[in-house]
């Protein structure tokens, strides 16, 4: 690859390495420092709905034995280690015996689906919105419009999902206000459930391009403003070239690098879901699913899906470092 040196990517990949081992630890220490035994936890939950259980303390101490939580805490770290590297995170501590994999394979495609589709649309329109707010040619009435349509860029996302429930779902009906998809359809890859699927997702959409596209806007319409006094801006006004040519060729173009490396961490961070808006919306996605395995005190559960974040997040940052000169020329890691 063009402008890429051997030693590069070799420190490029030890420090993905390095990232991903230091998250993984940090989610095997940080649950553990909650208060409360998970599998008491789940016994409790058990004799709720049975009543009172018999020798209740031997059961706890099976179950303990089962999921490997009796063993040294460095037993437990090292077999944890293993379980990343072969991606196989054991049983669920609140849903015995479905196991992890399984947990994350049904949520996993609702949040890529959702969250793909919202970050790609908001990236679209925020950053169109901030190269025509710092496009000097924009004209003056439009620069005065725009930015009303940034107005709900403060609120938090679960704010607007709930603004958004009230108005479209409660007030005049229009879309339904939870769940990924109607008791009616039946699961599958047919027409009625995508499109009933699309149906349940387009306010849980809403709420988050509306609330994120105003941070792209900001952040392209500085970058505008920084590139309209170079060189090759200049250079290409002075030629007389057309005006739509300028902006997109010469002033979108560059503006835009630093929204791609943002972009690329933000798709990489999709798997990790949009916790409260799914949980709003009772949306069965990957972040819903990380909301009750933490409620739970689910051990297993909140490692899998944490780590699944970490891992596709630094693939994201490793990639865009070894892309960036294809985007742009000007970049090169050669040594000169």
């Amino acid at each position: 690859m063009r402008g890429l040196t051997k030693e590069y990517v070799l420190r490029r990949f030890g420090m993905f390495l390095l990232t991903i081992w230091l998250g993984a630890t940090l989610i095997f220490i940080i649950p553990r420092l909650a208060p409360g035994d998970p599998v008491a936890a789940m016994v409790q939950r058990m004799s709720q709905h049975a009543g009172r259980i018999e020798h209740s303390a031997e059961m706890i101490q099976a179950w303990r034995e089962r999921f490997g939580l009796d063993g040294p805490i460095l037993v437990q770290y090292l077999r944890y280690l293993g379980n990343c590297i072969t991606l196989d995170f054991g049983y669920s501590l609140a849903n015995f015996p479905v196991k992890v994999q399984e947990l994350v394979s049904r949520s996993l495609p609702w949040t890529v689906g959702l969250l793909f589709f919202a970050t790609v649309f908001s990236f679209l329109i925020g950053n169109t919105i901030g190269a025509l707010m710092g496009w000097r040619g924009t004209p003056r009435w439009l620069k005065s419009a725009l930015p009303l349509s940034l107005t709900f860029t403060s609120v938090p996302f679960f704010m607007l999902a709930i603004l958004l429930i009230y108005t479209f779902a409660f007030g005049i009906k229009l879309f339904p206000f939870s769940g990924g998809y109607g008791r009616e359809v039946a699961p599958g890859w047919n027409w009625p459930f995508i499109k009933d699927a699309i149906y349940h997702a387009i306010l849980p959409m809403m709420s988050i391009v509306i609330g994120s596209m105003g941070f792209w806007a900001l952040g392209m319409r500085g970058m505008m403003i920084t590139t309209s006094g170079e060189d090759y801006m200049i250079l290409a006004e002075g030629k007389g070239l057309f005006i739509n040519r300028v902006f997109w060729r010469y002033a979108v173009r560059n503006a835009v690098l630093p929204q791609v490396t943002a972009l690329a961490l933000s798709l990489g961070s999709i798997v990790g879901g949009s916790t409260l808006v799914e949980y709003v919306f009772s949306y069965p996605g990957i972040g819903f699913q990380l909301y009750n395995g933490i409620l739970a005190s689910d051990y297993t559960v909140i490692q899998g899906i944490v780590f699944i974040m970490i891992f596709t997040s630094a693939t994201a940052v490793f990639v865009i470092d070894l892309i960036y000169p294809l985007i742009d020329p000007r970049i090169t890691y050669q040594k000169k």
